[in-house]
């Protein structure tokens, strides 16, 4: 149950962040936002408010801001559709009903024969007298089909009507709400369970290692080695693995008291073959809690997690990964479940990687991802015109069976992994 409601916690804060960022700036230029949707196949749950339905799915595998404009949304009305009409006090088309029979004495029946409701706004058809009427139809005019409401989409208000500048935001929006909720994350951890000082203080010393033999203590304080100034870990660490089997003098600060210490660090190889200086000592950072410093943190954290997924991303490039190497949403599950187990606060580290790593992702120039569509975008830029919807749109589709594949083939190691390899 822990895993399920950790599971749960992650996935819909990034996912939902992700979608938000779509749907903010698709509402700032006014685009009509059909339906902001929270994972993926049949609802299990839905609200409408306002000209958006807002949904919770069932599939765990993303979710959807739905604008008018985009692929599947086009409504027609095809002639010799019969269709009722209720008008507005403006004589203007508010209702239109389709494929069914509605007793209301105000409802006008007619066959239609021409309509636009995309531009010029108007239906034109036969009434039941055989007469040919026109109608101009209202901007915000519903559709109702089988009881489903759907509201037209004048062509200002749709996707493909706004400007390069705001699609290329709306777009890049989603991305970018995923770096933002890292970077608040990590500011929320900062705030309440503090801020790494990184000042070199010895946390422990191991038994039998070069640290205890020279009479190091826990809560000793570095202050310089060889003379030279020790200011942060990360100081001290340097100059242990760059002189192994050196002689090492450090003054440590103990009690309020400085101390000399001699010590050899002695030598260790990496895997990679090189070999480095250790002591034997384990490091846990003071945590300082501090508003302004926590904001620094959250741009330090947020940059070094962005650096180390790139990184990554390179070697899984170069092939330095397989497929093995990769987790699907199973894998990201059974992870989260045994990182939910170290608390709260590490729940929330891993919660602000996973939504870099969703950020980036999202930016590689790739169908059917946003960052495959922002490369249509800059096409078009060069261009000066965009690239034929029906092409884009056949790049996409291929590009979402391929991920499919991918999904499906990560997804498979993921369980092979869950309940072969124990």
């Amino acid at each position: 149950m822990q895993t399920i409601l950790a599971f749960i916690l992650v996935f819909g804060l990034i996912v939902f962040f992700h979608e938000l960022g779509h749907f903010i700036f698709a509402k700032r230029s006014g685009i009509l936002v059909r339906e902001f949707a929270i994972g993926m196949g049949p609802k299990i749950f839905g609200m409408k408010k306002g000209e958006t339905l807002y949904t919770i799915r069932l599939l765990p595998l993303g979710g959807y801001v739905r604008m008018a404009g985009e692929e599947f949304d086009q409504i027609e009305l095809q002639p010799g559709y019969r269709v009722g009409l209720v008008l507005n006090d403006d004589e203007k088309v508010e209702k239109i009903y389709l494929n069914q029979n509605v007793q209301n004495p105000n409802v006008l029946f007619m066959e239609v024969e021409r309509a636009d409701l995309n531009k010029d706004l108007w239906i034109e058809g036969y009434d039941e007298e055989e007469r040919l009427v026109r109608f101009d139809v209202a901007r915000n005019a519903i559709i109702i089909e089988n009881g489903e409401e759907t509201v037209i989409a004048p062509f200002d208000r749709t996707f493909e009507a706004k400007s390069l500048w705001q699609r290329t935001l709306t777009i890049f929006a989603g991305p970018l709400f995923n770096f933002i909720l890292a970077f608040v994350i990590f500011i929320f951890l900062g705030i309440f369970q503090g801020v790494p000082t990184n000042e070199p203080i010895i946390s422990e010393v191991m038994d039998d290692s070069p640290a205890a033999e020279a009479g190091m203590k826990a809560g000793d304080y570095v202050k310089s080695i060889n003379g030279h100034p020790i200011d942060k870990w990360e100081d001290l660490t340097n100059y242990v693995k760059e002189n192994p089997g050196k002689e090492l003098s450090m003054i440590v600060e103990r009690g309020g008291q400085e101390a000399e210490l001699t010590v050899v660090p002695e030598y260790v190889e990496l895997e990679n073959g090189e070999k480095v200086g250790q002591i034997g000592v384990i490091y846990q950072s003071p945590l300082e809690k501090n508003p302004i410093k926590a904001v620094v943190y959250g741009f330090q954290q947020t940059w070094e997690y962005t650096v180390l997924i790139l990184q990554a991303l390179v070697h899984l490039i170069a092939g330095h990964f397989s497929l093995d190497d990769l987790a699907g949403p199973v894998g990201i599950y059974q992870a989260t479940g045994e990182v939910a187990k170290h608390g709260f606060f590490t729940l929330m580290y891993w919660t602000a990687a996973l939504s870099i790593n969703l950020g980036i992702m999202n930016l590689l120039p790739l169908p059917a991802l946003d960052g495959g569509r922002l490369m249509f975008f800059s096409i078009e830029a060069l261009r000066g015109k965009p690239v034929d919807r029906k092409k884009e749109g056949m790049v996409h589709f291929v590009g979402i069976v391929l991920l499919m594949i991918l999904m499906i083939a990560v997804t498979w190691n993921d369980i092979q992994r869950l309940f072969f390899h124990q």
